[in-house]
């Protein structure tokens, strides 16, 4: 093979690359439309600065409101849903909302103070859920690298605006049909499990 073949094949491929990129950048920002009987799905990492909202909930969103808890410096989190899945997990959904007068950073208590948990910088890792009945704490799930299933990546929250979140758990027994939601700097809520 000479050298010009080899040049034309390696632009061949380079032109493959570029186009599936495109393709895939294209697929991914298809919007569909959810289903009237579920509730769209929210980011599981939103980026620092790029993740905040303004407004009134849209459409996508979740209508249904399952508790309102206050934490430090304005914040506030709307808990939306709290449903379990067939796969033995549940998946508490809602909005972190910063409704001061000013641009804020999502409190560090939040974290939790686990070493495994706070090398992976600022999420929600530190919730936990209770269910007094069964007397038992459940913690936010973790990947195989130590990394807490909640949304990650917090840091300022612009005054007024709101960033989509969520939290994974292990399911509490199906007996179970409320628990307590504690997360460090907030207030604890009952949620009614579904």
């Amino acid at each position: 093979m000479n050298a010009r073949h080899t040049r034309k094949t390696r632009r061949g491929m380079v032109a493959v690359a570029i186009a599936s990129v495109a393709l895939l950048a294209a697929g991914c920002g298809a919007e569909e439309k959810p289903s009237e009987d579920k509730p769209a799905a929210t980011s599981a990492a939103p980026q620092q600065g790029a993740s905040a909202t303004q407004g009134s909930p849209t459409a996508e969103e979740p209508a249904e409101t399952l508790a309102v808890v206050k934490g430090q410096n304005g914040f506030e989190l709307v808990i939306n849903s709290a449903v379990r899945d067939a796969g033995g997990f549940l998946t508490v959904k809602g909005v972190l909302k910063n409704t001061s007068d000013k641009g804020r950073f999502v409190p560090d208590g939040v974290r939790g103070d686990e070493t495994e948990v706070l090398k992976h910088g600022a999420s929600l890792g530190g919730a936990t859920l209770v269910d007094g009945v069964g007397k038992k704490r459940y913690y936010v799930l973790r990947d195989t690298d130590g990394r807490p299933l909640t949304t990650s990546g917090l840091g300022i929250v612009s005054a007024g605006a709101s960033v989509d979140v969520f939290l994974q758990f292990p399911a509490p027994p199906a007996s179970t049909t409320e628990v307590s939601f504690q997360l460090p700097t907030f207030e604890p809520a009952t949620l009614k499990l579904s």
